[in-house]
């Protein structure tokens, strides 16, 4: 389910989302062990833009299946406009 909806949000996602924001949900993520350092660094890499950024964190994500969800809540914590927006609830 939480793949299902983060799938739906994910255009809308990459295109609101801002750095500041990517950068606390790596370091949430990280803490809840949903990522781990190499996909964290993956994400921080200089040469992406804020866009691929945001595109690797939610494809990533994503592919964590059930832990998907922990996004969602992190999401809300850091930027309650956006989740509301995204329809992540």
């Amino acid at each position: 389910m939480a793949d299902a909806k983060l799938t739906a949000a994910r255009s809308m996602f990459v295109n609101k989302v801002s750095i500041p924001v990517i950068k606390g949900l790596l370091d949430d993520l990280y803490e809840d062990r949903v990522l781990n350092d190499g996909e964290r660094e993956e994400v921080l890499e200089v040469h992406m833009t804020r866009m691929d950024k945001a595109r690797s964190l939610i494809d990533m994500v994503r592919r964590k299946g059930a832990r998907a969800s922990e996004i969602s809540s992190r999401l809300e914590e850091r930027d309650s406009n956006l989740h509301e927006e995204l329809a992540l609830g």
